[in-house]
């Protein structure tokens, strides 16, 4: 049996995408996403949010450097990553990131006004080019 990893997320951007390009031109974008969930604790409203790491890849890494900004509402899909690495101290450590797949963002249009985004909701799926199809692909 095999299983199943997918993860949706709507939330802001913390920072605008951090953008880099590895070995042969690939692209990727890196940034902090914000969800936040209100409930009630001893009769007053509590909100609590969650950050997360979010990483895309090759043509989608370059529409979200080109679009999405820190602020800015976006729906998310994809999947969980953990990986490990070495800090400066040769310490391993672990990270779980969010793999995007695709996003849409959200908003109400004067959103969108008085910046390079369109002026409806852009959807990556809707375009082949800016899905990322390939992320079993991924170097690391």
């Amino acid at each position: 049996m095999s299983g199943i990893n997918k993860v949706i997320l709507v939330g802001h951007l913390g920072k605008d995408p951090e953008v880099r390009h590895l070995e042969g031109g690939v692209a990727v974008a890196s940034f902090p996403l914000a969800t936040s969930e209100t409930f009630n604790k001893d009769g007053r409203k509590v909100e609590q949010t969650e950050w997360h790491n979010i990483v895309m890849w090759r043509g989608l890494a370059d529409v979200a450097a080109k679009f999405l900004q820190k602020g800015k509402l976006v729906y998310i899909e994809g999947k969980l990553r953990t990986r490990s690495f070495e800090d400066k101290e040769g310490i391993k450590k672990y990270t779980t990131e969010v793999v995007a797949e695709n996003f849409t963002m959200l908003g109400r249009k004067t959103d969108f006004e008085n910046d390079n985004a369109p002026k409806q909701a852009l959807k990556t799926s809707d375009t082949d080019g800016y899905r990322n199809n390939d992320a079993d692909d991924l170097p690391f």
